[in-house]
């Protein structure tokens, strides 16, 4: 079941729901609008093939900047990672999905293009997998509400307790 502006505002008065920082701007109907923060994780040129499996390290392939106000400007074709402003907490009713918006998606810009489920109880800024797959390059800059949070409840509780738990930066 998908949360509401009124439940999502409730489930925050419980301590259900947590957003920092939360503006009540960013609150739409079923979503809240999450911002992106100013670090990025580049794709490195490789020569080699990169084996995928299990143990596969995203920071053997990725370089870590961060944005001034200019921001980034990403080529055709080209995928980063970033990391929203805010930091999400759920409690172990209340899972998520991380969506990009439509008005991006119309240029080109894919703002989280995989694993777009947050499991319940995590406690972390979400990472955003951003490709760029117009024809035209495309500056990304900090501070844009680039992406939107939904809220559900789950039946039962669970607590995620993975690799990626607390993350804080991308």
């Amino acid at each position: 079941m998908i949360l509401t502006r009124d439940v999502i505002l409730e489930e925050m008065k419980k301590g259900n729901i947590g957003i920092s920082p939360f503006d009540a701007n960013n609150l739409g109907p079923a979503s809240y609008d999450l911002a992106l923060g100013t670090s990025l994780r580049f794709f490195v040129p490789q020569k080699e093939a990169y084996a995928v499996h299990n143990e596969a390290d995203f920071n053997e392939l990725t370089k870590l900047i961060e944005m001034d106000e200019n921001g980034y400007t990403m080529k055709p074709g080209e995928a980063v990672l970033g990391v929203t402003v805010e930091n999400i907490t759920l409690s172990t009713h209340i899972a998520g999905w991380l969506e990009g918006r439509s008005r991006f998606a119309r240029l080109g810009l894919m703002v989280h293009i995989s694993s777009p489920f947050m499991q319940p109880g995590i406690n972390n800024r979400e990472v955003l997998e951003i490709a760029n797959l117009g024809p035209t390059p495309l500056t990304i800059l900090p501070g844009t509400k680039i992406c939107q949070f939904v809220f559900e409840y789950c039946q039962g509780n669970a607590a995620y307790a993975g690799k990626f738990k607390a993350q804080k930066s991308a």
